[in-house]
Order: C-alpha cells, then sequence, then structure tokens
C-alpha cells in the first residue's frame, strides 16, 4: 500500500508541476488532491521518492519537481493512453483528409501536431527502403519524349520526362509504349523499391541479350529504367519536415541553460532521422524518450514522443513531437497515436485506390 500510495504522490507532483511549472509542496498536495493521509505522511513519501531519486528539490525550494526517472515511472504506469475526443478526432480527421498528395499529408501533419501539442513537430517522409513500387505509367510526350511516372504505395509520385531516341508516335510508336508499360510493371509492380530495381535492370539485360530485339527499342528501355532508377535511389527522401521551432521559447524557463543547443540539435536533420529510426516496428506503440535518455546532447533538456505510421501492419516512417522535460505525457501521446493513426490510414486508402 505504501508503494501505490508513493506512486500517487509522484503522480500528483508530476501533475501539478506541468500545470503550474511551480515546485510542488506537501500541503499543495494534500489541497489539490484527495490521497487520503496527512500532510507528513506525504511529506514522508516525497522524502522517499526523493531517496530514490525520482525527484528533487531544486535550489532551496520547499518544493519538489520530477527527475527524468520520475517522469519515466510515471510514463510507464499510465495504464493506457487516453482516446482524444470526438471533436479533436473530427477535426484530425477533416484536417488530413484534405491532403491532395504525400506531400501535402506531410507538410499537413506536422502543422497539425504542432498545434496540438504546441511543441515542436517531426515528421519523417516515409522510408523508400519499406516502400514498394504501385504503378509505373509512361506518358508519350511529342515525338520522342516520354513521361516515366513512378507511383509509390505511399501516395508518393515520382515524374521525369526523358528522351528515348525512338519515335513514339502512330500504331508502331503507341504499340512499342504499351509494351513497354506491360513490360515494366510486370517486373515492378507490387515489390519494394530495391527488388525493382534489380529486376528493372535485369530486364534491360535481357534485351541487350536478345539477336532479334530492334536497338532504338533496347535504348529506349535503357533510358527508361535509368529514369525508373534514379526516382528509386533511396537517399532523396531520408529526410523530415519540422514545424513549431517558435514553441520552444513559449517553454524557455524549462531549458536550464538557453534553447540554442536545442535549436542546434533540430537542424541536424540525420540525427533526427536516427532517432526516429530507432523505434521497433510494432506501429501500435507510442514511444517516450525522456531527456538524458536522449542519445545526442543538444536535446538531453527535451522529450521526444514518436510513433511510426505505415500501411497496412508495416511501418514506413515517423512522426513525433518534441517539447521540455515538463510535458502533458498523457495528452501529447494521446495526440501523437491519433495523428499517426489518421496518416495510416490515409496511406491504406492512397494503396487500396
Amino acid at each position: 500500500m505504501s508503494e501505490d500510495r508513493r506512486l500517487m504522490v509522484l503522480r500528483a507532483i508530476v501533475q501539478d508541476y506541468v500545470q503550474t511549472s511551480e515546485p510542488v509542496g506537501s500541503k499543495a498536495l494534500v489541497e489539490r488532491h484527495h490521497l487520503g493521509v496527512s500532510a507528513a505522511t506525504v511529506r514522508n513519501d516525497m522524502a522517499l521518492l526523493e531517496e530514490e531519486g525520482l525527484i528533487h528539490a531544486p535550489h532551496t525550494s520547499a518544493g519538489r519537481v520530477p527527475t527524468d526517472a520520475g517522469y519515466r515511472v510515471f510514463v510507464d504506469r499510465l495504464s493506457a493512453v487516453k482516446p482524444l475526443g470526438p471533436g479533436e478526432r473530427r477535426a484530425i480527421s477533416q484536417f488530413l483528409q484534405g491532403a491532395v498528395d504525400l506531400d501535402d499529408v506531410v507538410d499537413r501533419t506536422v502543422r497539425l501536431l504542432a498545434s496540438l501539442t504546441r511543441q515542436v513537430a517531426v515528421v519523417q517522409y516515409p522510408s523508400l527502403s519499406r516502400s514498394t513500387v504501385r504503378h509505373i505509367e509512361l506518358v508519350p510526350l511529342g515525338a520522342t519524349h516520354l513521361m516515366v511516372v513512378l507511383i509509390v504505395n505511399t501516395g508518393r509520385v515520382e515524374q521525369r520526362v526523358v528522351d528515348t531516341g525512338r519515335p513514339l508516335v502512330g500504331t508502331d510508336g503507341e504499340a512499342f509504349v504499351a509494351a513497354m508499360r506491360t513490360q515494366v510493371n510486370e517486373v515492378a509492380a507490387g515489390v519494394p523499391f530495391t527488388v525493382a530495381a534489380t529486376r528493372l535492370r535485369r530486364l534491360v539485360e535481357e534485351a541487350d541479350g536478345d539477336s532479334g530485339s530492334d536497338g532504338g527499342d533496347r535504348a529506349a528501355l535503357q533510358t527508361v529504367v535509368s529514369a525508373l532508377a534514379d526516382a528509386l535511389v533511396e537517399e532523396r527522401e531520408e529526410r523530415v519536415v519540422l514545424a513549431g521551432q517558435a514553441n520552444l521559447a513559449r517553454s524557455g524557463a524549462d531549458f536550464p541553460r538557453t534553447i540554442g543547443p536545442i535549436l542546434e540539435a533540430l537542424e541536424e536533420h540525420v540525427t533526427l532521422l536516427r532517432l526516429l529510426g530507432q523505434l521497433g516496428d510494432d506501429p501500435d506503440l507510442v514511444s517516450v524518450r525522456i531527456g538524458s535518455e536522449n542519445p545526442v546532447s543538444g536535446l538531453q533538456t527535451t522529450s521526444l514522443v514518436s510513433m511510426g505510421y505505415g500501411s497496412g501492419s508495416e511501418r514506413v516512417a515517423s512522426l513525433g513531437v518534441l517539447g521540455p522535460t515538463r510535458m502533458d505525457y498523457p495528452t501529447t501521446m494521446a495526440s501523437v497515436r491519433a495523428v499517426a493513426r489518421y496518416v495510416s490510414e490515409i496511406l491504406d486508402a492512397n494503396q487500396a485506390t
């Protein structure tokens, strides 16, 4: 019972400190919370929590504030992430459903997260290493030019215009484009990017080895496959988008020195990609990394709440928010989870259509 009560005291300290930003004393806890014990008992519990490293006294204050370890216990003991209200869920759905393509989805998502949580929002573009080719379209443009359109399962669309060096007009040209469209989709549609790239290269090699093939046809196929290979390069899409950096200034008192190191760390997108990439593959898991748990020195006064999103059961990327450790964790976790799930639903819908 004593341990359960100490956890109740810790929870009350976290809640009050997040709300007021002031160190919490035993008298305030007894007045604000129905703990069912005296102030003396609460002081004793607070002393034990301090010995355990879960709270500490800043400077000479009589009150206590949570440590990183205290926040960790608080987050781990949350019985469940509370759901958002119907109005909030409806607002999220309506805002995201209006997106016209993947770029718009990412832009809307990062702005929505920053607005909901009043923190810095971070959204990772879907990793091409986890993406699959949905369809390849070839559209003739003039006598010899062709638009090569790569459509990804995430809804991303890549376009390249190439000069095939071969006439594409007339019955012969139309038949050639139709046959090439069929060929590239037969080997690439529905498979991961890395597999698609290998199969497309093999398609060109087999055409090179076919003595009955016209040289112009082989060159045109090589041009199309080269354009697709360029679109399939993974490094181009390994990036993140941020919004709400100005929210850090609102929480300036939560950072012991300055927000400078945090802003510098946020500029290193490779660092953010690494942090987001350290999530597990469980798309239903909300990850919370608190203070010193962050391996990046510039971010060790912050907490990162993140979650994967994807198509079906596979996570293709992550999104989240970053803010001070004095954060409303239950509400932030609920917002991140709700937005991640809606983005996943949009990707599923794009894949089905």
